[in-house]
């Protein structure tokens, strides 16, 4: 028996990637001091793995910014504008950062390439723009990046696979212009074709292709699609690992079943599967890899129920059967040891990316020895987390109990509102305003830490922040924006904030989960009843609003989200915690409303990746979600204006319950896109005011005026200009002051100038 990894975490325990990254970009290091650094971080992962028991290393999993991008960069499929210019074709790594943030050391500037959410998780992926022409241009496959890392593993271990995105998912998630997907299907096969000969001609033996999107229910064309693809492909001495994860597959083994495939993985844990009958089906030379440690979740695993489940299946399979977490650890903190200030209680029920490893390795001794003592033990502090008092409250659970019709729905429909709104706000055509966060300088963050480790009292904190908060006020005012916001000076996180305020959750110090290039988050984990512990943000805003005449916008977290980006014990309901967050934050509301506040954001970005992967599942899930929010935001007067934001979604596909969720204001991620995202607007009006993302913050580049310009008027090919509102398309937290005066100065000219044309 073998166990290995799909992929593991790019970071590093305390972020060390992000800081190299973040300094290359600023040029405070050189290309080759980055590079030295990425080699080192890729090492240590590699030796953790292997010092934790893992068997074969993964190769190629391991991303300066994000794996699809560097397939695309491996087939040599870069949009030609990021190409076009002038610059040195040796420098690889520039190309890279100009495709993924439209700006590189080098200099230029490009309008970056699309991203959005990898299938359900809140990492985001370089989203690969493909075309005939590029497709069948003259540019080369370059495997020798990835054929170098393999080799610097043989330092770490012989035993090595090496890990690519699998050609049907790649180009399913790709954006196409102008012909059929399917059509370039034959013309990338021959660029994969290139990587396989190469990579056999190397030495490799196994090559993990990833294929995720076999846990789709793919239509006939793509079924047709996926077996021609691998009927199509010449492996040579390549053994090929057919990887799926975030879904069973049970519907599909028959499409697979007869494919020169040499094993694949089956994830055990996103879905109940049938094993035994799948492995019957599948041919008796055939790997049979199983996730069987939850690779999304922070939980230790009943180690004692996954042995008596696979026991069998070794005795049936011997040598073919591999063990492996779910999914890549990618999506898990890396190492729980780092966890020094951590309840004690809490952490003997965790487990992270380094301890899943030593999970598989505890699991195979146990099985090949057919002895179960030692993770009868370890399996005991597992499920310990079930049965501690300290996850039951009555009083929330009844709460949710009692819940009426009348909980989830706003006294008046929208039409009526917007009235009611607008003679109460005064607001002028095509309202400015900003989604929620801006800047979180140094001097921001050295405040709470100071705060945190009480360098500072909290009279002094308080006035720190308050004068942060005035400055923002002042700025946006001279700016012009119409809705203002506080500027969440006092939020290290959209969630974490939240939920430290919130009973039955609790903290790390490291547990840093990539969402994006050197972005990072540190969810919360939630071990027990939801509720709120005193008011979350009433001071900040009633200070905040008393500065000003202007309104300025509340700004909430909303419960879906909340409950996507935190790591939620994996015996709980997600439906009923999502509904116990979801009071909490109506009580917020509430609060908020009593102390004057007339325009409330509840963000909820996470909706749409918090749906299952299977479209028949949809629509469970999207009740009791939309729901959730409803319930969150309810209370709220005819007078009150709720909006909301998303990010990185699919509208077409979820359009319904967009809409369902009633907010008064939407805003949306679109830029990337080119406005793009709206064309589900055509199938189906939007009925609510809508702010579509006219700037990209996560690039660098300052958008001109006419740009917006140019975006607002694509937006009100869906949307009434008199339900138009002008916003950034995310919050302005990762960027500078400078960045962001110049880029919202040039929003509020572009608003302007599309209200003088409308006169």
């Amino acid at each position: 028996m073998q166990i290995h990894n799909l992929g593991f975490p790019r970071i590093g325990a305390k972020r060390e990637l992000k800081f190299s990254l973040e300094k290359y970009w600023r040029g405070d290091i050189s290309q080759s001091e980055f590079l030295a650094q990425s080699r080192n971080r890729r090492h240590s992962n590699w030796k953790i793995q292997h010092d934790a028991g893992i068997d074969l290393l993964s190769v190629g999993d391991f991303a300066h910014y994000d794996h699809v991008l560097n397939t695309t960069l491996l087939l040599g499929l870069i949009p030609d504008r990021f190409t076009s210019h002038k610059h040195d074709d040796n420098n690889l790594l520039d190309l890279e950062f100009r495709a993924a943030r439209g700006q590189a050391a080098t200099g230029c500037q490009y309008a970056a390439s699309d991203m959005t959410k990898w299938f359900n998780t809140n990492y985001h992926y370089i989203v690969p723009e493909l075309s005939s022409t590029l497709v069948n241009s003259q540019s080369d496959v370059n495997v020798d990046a990835l054929l170098a890392q393999f080799s610097d593993a043989q330092q770490v271990s012989d035993n090595r696979k090496i890990v690519l995105v699998g050609p049907i998912t790649y180009l399913y998630l790709s954006v196409v212009k102008q012909e059929e997907k399917l059509f370039l299907l034959p013309t990338l096969l021959k660029r994969y074709q290139e990587v396989l000969t190469k990579l056999a001609l190397t030495g490799v033996e196994w090559l993990q292709l990833d294929e995720p999107a076999l846990g789709l229910e793919l239509d006939n064309e793509w079924q047709q699609a996926f077996s021609q693809t691998y009927s199509t492909l010449d492996k040579g001495s390549l053994k090929l690992l057919l990887t799926t994860y975030f879904a069973s597959i049970d519907h599909h083994v028959d499409l697979i079943k007869d494919l020169p495939f040499d094993g694949v993985h089956i994830d055990t844990i996103a879905e109940k599967t049938n094993l035994n009958t799948i492995i019957k089906r599948l041919p008796e030379s055939w790997i049979i890899s199983l996730g069987v440690v939850n690779g999304r979740n922070v939980w230790k695993t009943d180690l004692v129920s996954v042995y008596q489940k696979v026991l069998p299946l070794y005795r049936q399979l011997g040598e073919r059967l591999w063990l492996a977490p779910s999914c890549s650890l990618l999506h898990s903190p890396v190492d729980l040891e780092q966890e020094q200030k951590l309840d004690e209680e809490f952490k003997s029920w965790l487990a992270f990316a380094k301890q899943k490893c030593q999970e598989l390795a505890l699991l195979k001794r146990a099985i090949i020895s057919e002895n179960s003592d030692e993770i009868t033990l370890y399996s005991s502090r597992a499920l310990a987390r079930c049965v501690s008092k300290r996850i039951h409250n009555e009083a929330v659970k009844s709460r949710v109990k009692q819940l009426t019709v009348e909980d989830f729905q706003r006294a008046q429909p929208f039409a009526e509102r917007k009235i009611i709104q607008q003679s109460s706000l005064n607001l002028p055509l095509l309202p400015t305003t900003t989604i929620g966060s801006f800047p979180q300088t140094s001097d921001i963050r050295e405040t709470r830490a100071k705060w945190r480790k009480q360098e500072i009292s909290d009279a002094e904190y308080t006035a720190l922040i308050q004068a942060e908060i005035k400055e923002t006020i002042e700025r946006q005012e001279a700016i012009g924006l119409d809705v203002l916001v506080h500027g969440e000076a006092e939020r290290n996180d959209m969630v974490e904030y939240f939920g430290e305020l919130l009973e039955g959750v609790t903290f790390t110090q490291f547990a840093w989960v990539q969402s994006y290039g050197s972005r990072c988050v540190k969810p919360p984990i939630i071990f027990g009843d939801i509720s709120r512990k005193k008011q979350m943000t009433v001071e900040w805003i009633n200070y905040a609003q008393s500065l000003t005449d202007k309104p300025v916008k509340a700004m909430l977290t909303g419960p879906v989200t909340i409950l996507a980006w935190s790591f939620v014990r994996d015996d709980l309901s997600r439906e009923k915690v999502t509904k116990q967050i979801a009071l909490a934050i109506s009580d917020e509301v509430k609060d908020l409303i009593a102390k004057g506040t007339k325009i409330i954001q509840i963000d909820e970005p996470a909706i749409r990746e918090g749906m299952p992967i299977k479209h028949s599942q949809w629509q469970h899930y999207l009740s009791w979600a939309t729901a959730s929010f409803c319930l969150s935001a309810a209370k709220a007067p005819s007078n009150t204006q709720i909006h909301t934001h998303m990010c990185y979604s699919e509208f077409n596909e979820i359009l319904l319950a967009i809409i369902a969720l009633d907010a008064d204001v939407l805003t949306v991620e679109t830029s990337r896109s080119n406005m793009a995202l709206l064309d589900a607007f055509e199938q189906r009006a939007y009925p609510n005011d809508l702010g579509p993302g006219v700037y990209d913050i996560h690039s660098p580049n300052v958008p001109s005026v006419e740009w917006m310009v140019n975006l607002l008027e694509k937006a009100q090919r869906y949307i009434p200009q008199e339900r138009l509102w002008v916003n950034p398309d995310c919050g302005l937290k990762t960027r500078s002051w400078d960045e962001t005066k110049l880029a919202l100065e040039n929003m509020v000219l572009a608003a302007k100038q599309l209200r003088a044309s409308s006169r």
